[in-house]
């Protein structure tokens, strides 16, 4: 009897263990099912271009990345149709994008710190809890392990090369710049060394456009009667003195002194356009002055100490002649017909040829006084330069140049600076740089002009922009790392020999740091130059650019898909804005377009 009721006891006790599990494994299985509808949302998980096992996700998966990875969600189609996802990243966007077929989604260049992603279904939802680390990039760390083992392998091969490669890093920061103007950053020699390098330099040159002047004292030899050898070589001397000083001030080469003539031209040893303006306003200062030493003479006539001065802009030979006492000179029909305009002058007066007249004009009012005859060549207009015109003057006189004047003239400066700049880089830009070449820089210049037009800046700060816009790409010449930096720092060494000055290089410095991709533009001018440096986004050509950018990016940064290019596009494309006016009427519509044609590529 006892043991039919233990065997009966056995029997209930087995079949409820039998029910129980049978209960725990329904559980189980509701469980697993409802996970399946209403978690399992992620399909792959890719930093990087590694792929992370989507089992490893739990409710205490915690994903962490560097701030330089990529990161790429890929979500499951869980219905018989195609279903409509919202996702979002909690604290970097404000809030989930709109439904969307979209069953995928990437980010980059996230700021350190925790994230949330958040990814929904009409019937599920997902999160995965994200903690970005500031860190050293994978690709960095395996550049720093091969350039480790090229270090070491060249020690073992040659101690001495190690030594060359220390000092090619070390000048690289200091010296090179030096090779790309050399021209520009010449060091500074006292006043003998520079003419002992004059009159050595054997070497002949034709400059196309040099202006010459000649000055001579009027009355000179009844001069001579009335003053002692001794004050009339000091008088002479105090004259060319500052004749020499006005020259130098005005970038104007003295070419030579014979008895009371002075010769001198602008345009010369270096190229520029400038010089006939410069010539003649050494020319006003030379007869201010000569002016004021009449009227402080001891010898009180109007024969004394005045000035005939004659100038004619053209082409001139240049070298230097003779064995044992070397002379730098110059000839040319040039020269010939600026000393014809001297001998044809009038004291106090400044005669000029009617070529010489057509490139100061702007500059200067003149008087018409008839042509002269020249041999072999015709006649040739004569002009009187009686002032600076007077919108230009500080004085009413006519004689002292105002910043409308400077600006004015810098403009014509500018045009010789461009091509320096443009001619370098044509030269020194590596062959990689597919999408920073010579013709981006040449668009932004182009582009600066018209949105800074638009947006009502005046001829200075068009100026100061367009020669920021001019120089913000050089640094790639030196380093494609942080260029802006390199940038600068060339437009701070080569602006001066340009005349710009101090507080207007600083400000273009700040224009050409404004460029960086992170800096947020405050002032009217360096918004200017940020649209300028993005108007390819809202260009026609738009396509074709962004390939010549992605190719470029690929060769610096590492192989990247034509995907991962899009997306990489399309979320910089979706945050940017164009900050003027002007480049929000001329490209947003069309880079809205371009926005468009890139998302159906994702699609």
């Amino acid at each position: 009897m006892i043991g039919y009721v233990r065997d009966v006891y056995r029997y209930k006790f087995g079949l409820f263990i039998f029910l129980y599990q049978i209960v725990i494994l329904s559980h189980s299985v509701y469980a697993s099912a409802n996970l399946n509808i209403s978690e399992k949302l992620i399909q792959n998980i890719i930093v990087s271009g590694d792929t992370i096992n989507t089992d490893q996700i739990n409710d205490d998966f915690l994903l962490e990345i560097s701030t330089d990875d990529f990161i790429e969600f890929d979500f499951f189609n869980l219905s018989s149709v195609k279903e409509k996802y919202k996702f979002y990243l909690k604290d970097f966007e404000t809030q989930p994008q709109n439904w969307t077929y979209k069953n995928s989604c990437s980010y980059y260049n996230l700021d350190s710190g925790n994230y949330i992603f958040i990814v929904q279904t009409e019937k599920a939802s997902q999160s995965i809890h994200i903690q970005v680390k500031s860190g050293v990039s994978r690709y960095l760390v395996s550049s720093i392990i091969l350039v480790v083992f090229v270090f070491v392998f060249f020690v073992i091969i040659k101690i001495g090369v190690v030594d060359l490669l220390n000092k090619k890093v070390n000048d690289w920061h200091q010296d090179s710049i030096a090779p790309l103007f050399s021209k520009y950053l010449k060091p500074k020699v006292d006043t003998n060394e520079e003419e002992n390098r004059k009159l050595t330099h054997k070497a002949t040159v034709k400059y196309e456009k040099a202006t010459v002047l000649f000055a001579d004292i009027q009355g000179f030899t009844k001069i001579v009667e009335h003053l002692n050898p001794e004050t009339l070589i000091d008088e002479l001397d105090r004259f060319f003195v500052y004749f020499d000083e006005v020259a130098e001030k005005h970038q104007i080469e003295k070419i030579k002194t014979i008895g009371d003539a002075y010769m001198c031209a602008g345009g010369l040893p270096e190229k520029n356009s400038t010089n006939p303006v410069e010539v003649v306003l050494a020319a006003l200062e030379m007869q201010r002055y000569m002016q004021k030493s009449k009227h402080s003479s001891n010898v009180h006539s109007d024969e004394f100490w005045q000035l005939r001065i004659g100038i004619h802009t053209g082409p001139v030979i240049s070298g230097v002649i003779g064995r044992k006492k070397l002379s730098f000179d110059i000839w040319g029909d040039t020269v010939n017909i600026a000393s014809r305009m001297e001998s044809s002058g009038v004291a106090g007066k400044i005669n000029v040829s009617g070529i010489t007249y057509q490139l100061i004009k702007d500059f200067f009012t003149c008087e018409y006084r008839g042509k002269m005859p020249i041999k072999y060549k015709g006649e040739t207009d004569m002009y009187f330069v009686t002032g600076i015109v007077p919108h230009l003057s500080v004085d009413e006189e006519g004689l002292i140049p105002n910043d409308a004047f400077k600006t004015k003239l810098q403009w014509i400066r500018y045009n010789d600076l461009e091509e320096l700049v443009l001619t370098q880089l044509r030269q020194e830009l590596p062959s990689s740089l597919k999408y920073h070449n010579v013709k981006h820089t040449i668009d932004v210049c182009t582009q600066v002009e018209v949105i800074g037009r638009a947006e009502g800046l005046n001829s200075k700060e068009l100026l100061l922009v367009k020669t920021a816009a001019l120089f913000h790409d050089t640094g790639y010449m030196v380093n494609p790392d942080k260029h802006e930096i390199q940038s600068a720092r060339i437009a701070r060494e080569i602006l001066p020999k340009f005349n710009y000055s101090g507080s207007e290089i600083e400000a273009i410095n700040q224009l050409i740091m404004a460029t960086e991709m992170n800096v947020e533009p405050k002032l009217l001018m360096e918004k200017i130059i940020k649209d300028a440096d993005l108007d390819y986004l809202g260009r026609a050509d738009f396509i074709p650019l962004s390939e010549k950018l992605w190719e470029e990016v690929c060769y610096f940064n590492g192989k990247m898909t034509q995907r991962e290019w899009n997306k990489k596009q399309y979320d910089f494309i979706s945050k940017h804005v164009y900050y003027t006016n002007t480049a929000k009427n001329l490209r947003q519509v069309n880079k809205e377009i371009q926005l468009k044609k890139i998302k159906e590529f994702l699609v």
